[in-house]
């Protein structure tokens, strides 16, 4: 990491380092493709399936770089995070692996399946309200009271520097990708993936996509500062998050544009890739393909690579279904 004239730079140098540091505790995801999805947008798709990742998401990745990178005298004290469940249940895993305790706060009305997997990793969950402001607060408390360093979901160079790692791989599997179609929330993973895409090729364009219910890194993109959703009421929960000061900066210096998408195409797109690849994605991860279905970037003709972030879905509350079980 550089220092630069704003903040911290994050480069590729980072992300190639970080993926030394966590290839033989991750999975490298395939890169799968459909002739029914390419037709439908008369473009070459290219998706990689971060939903068969460790813990069914790309925060492995982050989560991993971030605990390997501490001293031992920070791991003997413990992690600590906030998480609507991806990052909480990779940062349980990571913690597992080197053998510490990790606490996850977490929104009461979080996906049962989300809680159960940091749990099931040997994470303590802190329950607290449904509001961004209630869980860095329950956060602030634990660390304060137990020491521990905090992993920020998204707001964290080493956590950034991971989650690059996608890209990586990417396009070592396909080199001549025209762009990649790439989901953001808090913008770990866009940011992570725009540095290294651009760095191993600056003429890739790299646009995220959010939905419009959460469009804070769409209008803070345009507005050159960092403006926040107060209460987002999206079903793409993993997308809620408000950018970070270090995420909004490599955005603003490495993606080429952020489009937003409506929460029927989500579940379209969602619903469609689940019936034509025969794979699970949860809404989040459905949400770069729905820029493509929704035709908010001009593809055609194009190789583009999509990132599907995760596979972490309650099938007791799938959206498509008129009731829920009783």
């Amino acid at each position: 990491m550089r220092m630069g004239s704003e903040s911290p730079l994050l480069t590729l140098d980072d992300v190639r380092e970080a993926h030394r540091r966590i290839q033989d505790k991750i999975v490298r995801t395939p890169v799968l493709t459909s002739a029914t999805l390419d037709a439908s947008v008369r473009a070459r798709l290219f998706f990689k399936c971060e939903n068969f990742q460790k813990a069914g998401a790309f925060k492995a990745r982050g989560a991993t770089n971030a605990v390997f990178s501490l001293s031992d005298e920070q791991a003997r004290r413990g992690v600590a995070t906030h998480s609507s469940g991806n990052h909480g249940a990779a940062l349980a895993r990571a913690a597992a692996l080197r053998q510490i305790r990790a606490v996850v706060v977490m929104p009461r009305d979080a996906a049962r399946i989300k809680l159960e997997s940091v749990e099931r990793y040997g994470g303590t969950v802190l329950l607290c309200e449904p509001t961004l402001q209630s869980r860095e607060e329950t956060l602030q408390r634990v660390i304060a009271g137990s020491n521990a360093v905090m992993v920020h979901p998204y707001n964290d160079f080493r956590v950034m520097a991971g989650q690059g790692t996608v890209a990586l791989e990417l396009l070592e599997a396909v080199p001549d990708l025209d762009c990649i179609l790439c989901p953001v929330g808090g913008g770990g993973l866009l940011s992570g993936v725009a540095t290294a895409a651009k760095g191993v090729n600056p003429s890739i364009r790299v646009i995220g996509v959010e939905p419009a219910a959460a469009d804070d890194a769409a209008r803070s993109l345009r507005a050159g500062r960092i403006v926040t959703n107060a209460d987002p009421a999206t079903i793409a929960d993993g997308l809620r998050a408000n950018l970070g000061d270090r995420t909004f900066g490599q955005i603003r210096r490495t993606v080429d544009e952020i489009v937003t998408v409506t929460e029927g195409s989500i579940v379209a797109a969602m619903r469609r890739i689940w019936e034509v690849m025969k794979i699970v994605v949860e809404p989040s991860g459905a949400v770069p393909y729905a820029g493509a279905a929704e035709g908010k970037v001009d593809i055609a003709g194009k190789k583009v690579g999509i990132i599907l972030t995760g596979g972490n879905v309650d099938l007791d509350f799938l959206p498509w279904l008129a009731q829920p079980p009783q």
